[in-house]
């Protein structure tokens, strides 16, 4: 059977209108390259399909969609693969900030207002991918990968605390702010070991004998092999987050990255994180240098990505 774009009738309320569905039974890339052409918003995407409203049903037919039952969607979504399950998902932002707060209360419970200011900094505006979400993501891979001490926890919250985009910059003002802050909390060797840990999500290339260094580094980096769908929403929210950048600025410098990062031996370096996150991490990313490097509607869909995130 040829893959074709599925969508159902729009019957979810939000926002003042109806919502549907849409799907491809085959690939995320299909499903991408359909949405470009029919001119769906880049937000529009939920990890496994897109949101369309009412209106556009017509529209969405009239470029190729099939209108099938939601049940026959959702059966031929989950026989392609997919799928992405609940848990697989990237949180709301609420969700994550009711989960981050339980988590600081275990380590730090003493120190209520500290965890506030992080957290009111870890939710600032700008912040797309760089969030509350992604430093759940991270806390919650340290604990899959047995990162039980307290000083690599310290590192994680403090990582990306200042977060202005200017690569090297942020994380070494990350690390003067955890100097700062910790100074009185903890003993000044536990302080240096957060401040070093935080300097080494710079370039992450911790040793291999770095036990706490490569624990944070390979949880940093674990978003990179998510689920296809999941790191799909993450490069949606890396292109929102740098909305101030041209298209083409941004497809050169994210496809320069990608690259870079492909070209490394490899990308994590404890056995764990290797083995959970390594191949799945670099067909992620050789499929989204491919789309960057689609010239058919793919910079017309970043200027929509782009005009959409600045409306959010």
């Amino acid at each position: 059977m040829p893959s074709v774009i599925l969508l159902d009738t729009a019957r979810w309320p939000a926002h003042g209108r109806l919502w549907g569905h849409v799907v491809s039974d085959a690939t995320l890339d299909e499903l991408h390259r359909f949405a470009a052409v029919a001119g769906i918003p880049p937000g529009g995407f939920d990890h496994d399909h897109y949101d369309y409203p009412a209106e556009r049903r017509a529209s969405l037919i009239e470029a190729g969609a099939e209108l099938v039952d939601s049940r026959v969607l959702l059966r031929r979504l989950r026989a392609s693969g997919l799928r992405v399950r609940p848990h697989e998902r990237t949180p709301t932002r609420g969700i994550a900030t009711a989960r981050l707060r339980e988590r600081w209360r275990s380590l730090a419970p003493r120190a209520p207002a500290l965890g506030e200011d992080l957290l009111t900094r870890w939710s600032e505006p700008h912040r797309r991918y760089h969030d509350v979400r992604h430093l759940l993501h991270l806390l919650e891979t340290l604990e899959a990968l047995g990162a039980a001490e307290p000083v690599v926890r310290w590192a994680a919250w403090f990582h990306d605390a200042v977060h202005e985009g200017r690569a090297g910059d942020d994380e070494r003002a990350s690390a003067a702010l955890a100097r700062d802050a910790l100074a009185s909390l903890l003993p000044a060797a536990d302080v240096a070991e957060v401040v070093r840990l935080v300097e080494l999500t710079i370039d992450h290339s911790p040793g291999p004998s770095d036990a706490r260094g490569v624990q944070l580094s390979d949880a940093d980096l674990a978003i990179l092999g998510a689920p296809r769908g999941r790191y799909d929403v993450y490069a949606r929210d890396v292109r929102a987050e740098y909305a101030h950048v041209a298209d083409a600025a941004f497809v050169r410098g994210r496809t320069a990255v990608l690259e870079g990062l492909l070209a490394a031996p490899v990308l994590f370096v404890g056995d764990a994180a290797r083995d959970a996150f390594e191949d799945r991490a670099r067909g992620n990313m050789a499929a989204e240098v491919a789309r960057l490097a689609d010239p058919h509607g793919h910079l017309g869909a970043l200027a929509r990505w782009r005009t959409d995130a600045a409306r959010r």
